[in-house]
């Protein structure tokens, strides 16, 4: 690991412009729930916790799409599925729960948004959409090609994340809408979504051989990496193979590794949130049973 700290600069490791971006936006993220706040219709003051859970979405969003991770992901496949379990699976619902419902109500007025919403606020579009994606993404062709362009690769990378966002939606809906589903329906779209899920990782785990020339091929390789360094910048090819490479597993067993990995994270975070949305349906129903109970004693005396 030194070696890598050695080899590559400040700027290449940290990714200093997306962390101006992601201040840029907790600034405005301040802004609008503090001193823009009374702008908003029935704007509440937005507590402490919501806010931890914002700004940990958008240092997930840093650890997805930038910084040490990044670069070791163009290096070790197992990295880069470590990076994309972190945004697609944890940024999302953490973002979601950050912010206040009176910011999306405001929004919701307008006519335009509620018709867009009509049509892709569908839950099965937002299931099917997301894992599509992610299948897409790990088919070998289509994996190699993305990350030897820069500009398509990440305009695919912010497709797949606005995909997670409005999958992850249905299982955090931040106001009422006519597809709010039940939590009997969200358990059931959260085993459909990882059922969905599997394939992608099922490829990657049990292949044979090596799947992707971005790990496996130097010229391939150097391309891919070519992004990740500030323009001018020399491939570091000592870093690809030979005494001083970084990656301590075969590709194979990288590949093995980044597949498992990335199906145990899902199933942990998936696990979560259906325990989440279990202990919300127990909570509901208590709390019916309650009134009830109150209104019984109340008919009675």
């Amino acid at each position: 690991m030194e070696q890598f700290f050695t080899t590559f600069s400040a700027r290449t490791i940290w990714t200093p412009e997306l962390i101006v971006v992601l201040l840029l936006i907790s600034a405005m993220y301040f802004a609008i729930i503090g001193r823009y706040r009374h702008k908003f219709e029935n704007s509440e003051p937005v507590s402490t916790r919501r806010k931890v859970y914002f700004h940990l979405g958008l240092l997930a969003i840093y650890f997805g799409f930038g910084g040490p991770l990044y670069v070791l992901g163009h290096m070790m496949l197992s990295m880069h599925m470590l990076s994309m379990a972190i945004v697609y699976l944890i940024a999302p619902p953490l973002l979601l729960l950050g912010i206040p419902s009176w910011f999306f109500q405001a929004f919701a007025k307008i006519k335009a948004i509620r018709s867009v919403f009509l049509i892709i606020g569908f839950p099965i579009l937002g299931l099917v959409l997301f894992n599509a994606m992610i299948s897409f993404y790990h088919l070998p062709y289509m994996f190699d090609m993305l990350f030897m362009n820069e500009g398509w690769h990440n305009i695919y990378q912010l497709g797949m994340l606005g995909a997670a966002m409005l999958m992850w939606w249905h299982l955090i809906p931040r106001l009422t809408t006519r597809y709010d589903m039940s939590e009997l329906k969200k358990i059931g779209y959260m085993f459909a979504s990882g059922a969905l899920f599997t394939p992608a990782c099922v490829l990657i785990i049990f292949a044979g051989a090596p799947l992707y020339a971005t790990y496996t091929d130097p010229a391939v390789w150097a391309i891919a990496m070519s992004y990740c360094l500030p323009a001018g910048a020399d491939i570091p090819y000592e870093l690809f193979s030979g005494e001083q490479q970084l990656a301590l597993l075969t590709p194979l067993h990288d590949q093995q590794l980044g597949g498992a990995s990335m199906k145990v994270i899902q199933e942990l975070v998936y696990g979560v949130a259906i325990g989440y949305v279990f202990r919300t349906w127990m909570k509901r129903d208590k709390e019916t049973n309650d009134k009830v109970k109150i209104k019984e004693y109340e008919m009675v005396h």
